[in-house]
């Protein structure tokens, strides 16, 4: 008996729609992955330039930089996610720019 078109058709749909529907979820999970991780580096980026114009606010205000992190928390209002943030914080001398160091601690 010959095979039609019709007769191999319904197999690869059957086959067809399945692998569509699972290379769109893989798809769709490697997006979203993606996105949490340019979150974080967005996060961490943005921490670190809070930090720099808390220093920069202070020195304007009171000519001088901060001697540490505990006093722009105290008096900027400045907040650290200390669970999710390694901070480094070295202040050299009172005019100038302490270095400023923000990592992303392991989950």
């Amino acid at each position: 008996m010959k095979r039609t078109r019709s007769d191999w058709i319904g197999p690869v749909r059957g086959l067809l729609l399945p692998t569509a529907v699972v290379a769109l979820v893989l798809f769709f999970a490697a997006a979203v992955n993606n996105l949490d991780g340019g979150r974080a580096t967005e996060d961490r980026r943005q921490l670190e330039e809070s930090l720099r114009r808390s220093c920069v606010a202070c020195y304007a205000a009171e000519g001088a930089y901060p001697a540490n992190l505990e006093y722009l928390e105290e008096y900027y209002g400045l907040q650290i996610d200390k669970a999710r943030y390694a901070v480094r914080y070295t202040a050299f001398a009172e005019n100038l720019m302490p270095d400023i160091t923000v990592l992303e601690n392991e989950p």
